[in-house]
């Protein structure tokens, strides 16, 4: 099993997939040729079977990771009795639309001398599809019929042959001494279009460049000046990371089945574009100008809208492909012990087709969103949400799974009921401001009957707050969106009531649980950590409270969180480990809600 802790990984990535590397030099996790493509490295969930990519010094040594500043260039720095070296790991992104993901392991020597070993074990389709191994003069190659990774070695023609290779088993292992000042390498590249060949350093060292630019070039175009710039543009960064670029699709993660528990069966996988993740990605990258990238999923997002109007169910899934595709069947890899032996391992989401009303909500606030930032919703995008609409009036009063995608059978959740009422409340606003035909009278009697529901059933008078849902006296922190949405307003004192009974039930040291468990039971055994988009909605709902001084403590204390790279998993558990997905997209987006809310509260306070 894994000894590498999940938040003990850089994250690297060309905008089609991405990898993982620890902190030891490994990359434990790569998927190939898209993020939601079967793995070819697994380690981080099964050592033995699951593949992996080392390359560390020989010698005993410690580790430090940094991203190269204002970039997505990991750099993983070695520390021996004989020398300091490092491995800078990237993917280029220019030029990615020429050929496959290249994944680019350049490694130098920084002082003294350093003797490397590296270890390359595919395991292709989760391990489950037999490679064949080609080595030439000039590198590698792994093939199997579905796909090919192709090793090409960073080295000068006049090199002796540094690199001592070693085949055993289908695996590639090879050894690199360097001296201070000499830099080498290893570029991995998927279904190349020719034979391996020997990369000059120059060549490799353009790559670097070029990479570290095109992040330069693609962080300036943000707006945010305020107090946490450091942490929001590593989020930005990350948010970018998790975009599939040919179709816009935020996935929710770039992992699958780490566990919410350690040794539980809350193991899902994330590799997908949820629409409930991605509309609220909209308002974040806004916020901080990134409009393109708005605009991008806007675009995604009118694309399944109008792919399902009219047809059997509601207009919309609840996540889909990358691609837009939703042929996302679960099944469970019973060959992989599982992270820590957190079994079972599953790959796909059988949540994907559940009813989860909020989700029309949030596409419909993203779409109000882009229209005030001039992005304009077309004709047929305004047609096709019309008919959404229409659906929405006369399913809302059902029960359903839910924000937080239970297996315990449908409730009447009091979130779903909130965000139907935004749907409608933003369609009727946007049919009055842009003078759009729509059926006013029918959309404001319906979003009203939503309004005067979840007053009267949604509000717990013995609990002084807002329920889960109508029939029960849990409490559910996916509330905190209700004075963000503008359901309710931040001083209204059932509001400020609800927000008194969180703090005494769902907050511990500004970490935030969803609910619990126990007393709202959704089908799953085990128990699981604080949810971490969660805490920083928490942080700005006291913000927009007025509650300056406890939301900045809370958000500071957040951020102690984070690993040494400023990246978020899905969960914090009792002991601070981070677990569940990683990184996950929801928390990065929330912490620069957050963040943007808080300053501009401290600022009007000034």
């Amino acid at each position: 099993m894994p000894e590498t802790a999940i938040a003990d990984h850089g994250l690297v990535g060309d905008l089609h997939t991405s990898a993982l590397v620890s902190t030891e030099g490994t990359v434990d996790w790569f998927c190939c040729p898209r993020v939601d493509s079967p793995s070819v490295f697994g380690a981080l969930l099964d050592d033995e079977r699951g593949g992996h990519f080392r390359l560390a010094p020989v010698d005993p040594h410690t580790s430090r990771q940094m991203y190269f500043p204002d970039s997505a260039v990991l750099v993983t720095r070695f520390f021996t009795e004989s020398g300091v070296g490092e491995v800078a790991d990237f993917m280029p992104v220019l030029g990615r639309q020429e050929g496959g993901s290249r994944l680019v392991r350049m490694v130098r020597c920084v002082r003294g001398r350093m003797r490397f070993a590296g270890h390359i074990a595919p395991r292709f389709d989760y391990g489950r599809r037999a490679h064949r191994t080609d080595v030439t003069d000039t590198g590698a190659v792994f093939v199997t019929d579905a796909l090919t990774l192709t090793v090409h070695p960073v080295r000068e023609p006049e090199d002796p042959r540094i690199a001592q290779v070693k085949v055993e088993e289908g695996d590639v292992g090879f050894t690199l001494e360097l001296e201070a000042g000499e830099l080498r390498g290893i570029v991995l590249e998927a279904d190349a279009d020719g034979p391996p060949r020997e990369i000059r350093v120059a060549e490799i060292t353009r790559l670097f460049d070029d990479t570290v630019a095109f992040w330069h070039t693609w962080l300036a175009r943000s707006t945010y000046r305020g107090r946490w710039r450091e942490m929001v543009n590593r989020s930005a960064i990350t948010l970018k990371l998790l975009t599939y670029d040919p179709s816009g699709g935020l996935v929710a993660a770039p992992t699958a089945a780490l566990p919410e528990q350690v040794g539980g069966e809350r193991n899902w996988d994330y590799r997908y574009t949820w629409v409930r993740d991605a509309s609220f990605s909209v308002f974040s990258l806004l916020k901080l100008g990134f409009v393109d990238e708005a605009a991008r999923f806007g675009g995604w997002l009118g694309d399944r809208v109008r792919e399902r109007v009219g047809g059997e169910g509601g207009p919309l899934n609840i996540m889909y492909r990358v691609d837009g595709s939703s042929d996302l069947k679960e099944e469970i890899l019973e060959h992989w012990s599982g992270y820590r032996g957190s079994a079972p391992v599953r790959i796909g989401n059988g949540a994907a087709e559940q009813l989860q009303l909020d989700i029309y909500g949030e596409a419909a606030d993203s779409i109000a969103a882009l229209d005030r930032a001039g992005l304009r919703t077309p004709h047929r995008g305004w047609t096709a949400m019309s008919e959404v609409l229409d659906w929405l009036c006369e399913h809302w009063d059902q029960p359903e799974e839910g924000i937080w995608e239970t297996r315990g059978g449908r409730q009447s959740f009091t979130y779903g009921r909130v965000m139907s009422w935004v749907a409608l409340d933003r369609g009727i606003r946007g049919a009055i401001e842009t003078g759009r035909p729509a059926p006013l009278e029918r959309w404001r009697e319906e979003r009203d009957r939503i309004y005067n529901q979840v007053m009267e059933r949604g509000w717990n008078a013995r609990r002084g707050a807002f329920v889960q849902h109508y029939d029960t006296e849990v409490l559910d922190s996916s509330l905190l969106r209700m004075a963000t949405v503008g359901f309710i307003t931040p001083e209204d004192p059932m509001w400020v009531s609800t927000l008194d009974a969180m703090e005494a039930e769902l907050v511990t040291d500004s970490l935030v649980y969803r609910y619990d468990p126990a007393a709202s039971p959704d089908g799953l055994r085990g128990s699981e950590g604080t949810f971490s988009l969660c805490s920083f909605a928490w942080v700005d709902a006291l913000a927009r409270a007025g509650r300056l001084d406890q939301a900045r403590q809370a958000f500071e204390k957040m951020l102690t969180y984070a690993n040494h790279l400023g990246l978020y998993s899905e969960e914090i558990a009792l002991t601070g480990e981070q677990i569940g997905n990683f990184p996950q997209a929801f928390t990065h987006l929330a912490l620069i809600d957050a963040a943007t809310t808080l300053d501009a509260a401290l600022d009007r306070r000034r």
